[in-house]
């Protein structure tokens, strides 16, 4: 590949794709292993088996390139079945959300990220931005499938509804830390239902028979 001394215009150059996943996997890592402080280019590519050069033509400094590809992890959509009841969608929320806050690398680069956004105003922004747009997203979902079903009034706000659902789960694995006890995130589908003011029943529990598999 010829050199460049600048990073291309979108759609100026053709990237390669298997190099582009590589260092995107090599900044997750990087970000697990080091976090955002001690990250460097440098190590970004040693660890992707590329040059230095193959990640400039890519992103322009670290802090985009984190920031690009952070806020593309951070905004993907939630897998949203309809389970029938609002407590069920809940509880399927919360295991894929702890699930994914209890990986290997997000339980490390999250918490590194959290201190670094308190430093870095644009970090926090994007970092914001991108989980906002994605909650809200999903609770709107939530919501608009409960008020369908009548389980729920017209006018529920979404906003409430998503720091009820995703603030505990949140605060326990990404701030404090804690493991979830054995039946949690069951118990916490049917208080976070209860809160919005959703009925609550036996038909209300479809995944019963997979909620003690919260540890």
């Amino acid at each position: 590949m010829a050199a460049v001394r600048k990073r291309p215009a979108a759609g100026a150059a053709v990237l390669r794709e298997d190099v582009t996943t590589a260092i995107r996997q090599a900044v997750t890592q990087e970000l697990a292993a080091v976090g955002y402080g001690r990250l460097s280019i440098e190590g970004v590519a040693r660890r992707a088996g590329v040059g230095k050069t193959a990640v400039y033509r890519r992103w322009s400094s670290k802090l985009e390139m984190v920031l690009e590809i952070v806020s593309e992890v951070a905004s993907q959509s939630l897998p949203l079945l309809d389970t029938g009841s609002l407590r069920g969608d809940i509880e399927m929320v919360l295991h894929v959300v702890s699930r994914a806050l209890r990986h290997r690398l997000a339980s490390q680069i999250i918490p590194d990220l959290l201190a670094e956004a308190a430093r870095n105003p644009k970090i926090g922004h994007t970092l914001q931005e991108a989980l906002r747009a994605n909650q809200r997203q999903a609770s709107e979902l939530l919501i608009g499938r409960a008020v369908a079903r009548g389980e729920l009034p017209a006018g529920t706000d979404p906003d409430t509804a998503v720091d009820l659902i995703i603030g505990p789960i949140y605060w326990r694995l990404a701030v404090a830390r804690t493991p979830l006890p054995q039946g949690y995130v069951s118990e916490l589908a049917t208080s976070v239902a209860a809160a919005l003011g959703a009925p609550i029943s036996q038909s209300s529990f479809p995944n019963e028979r997979t909620s003690g598999s919260s540890r």
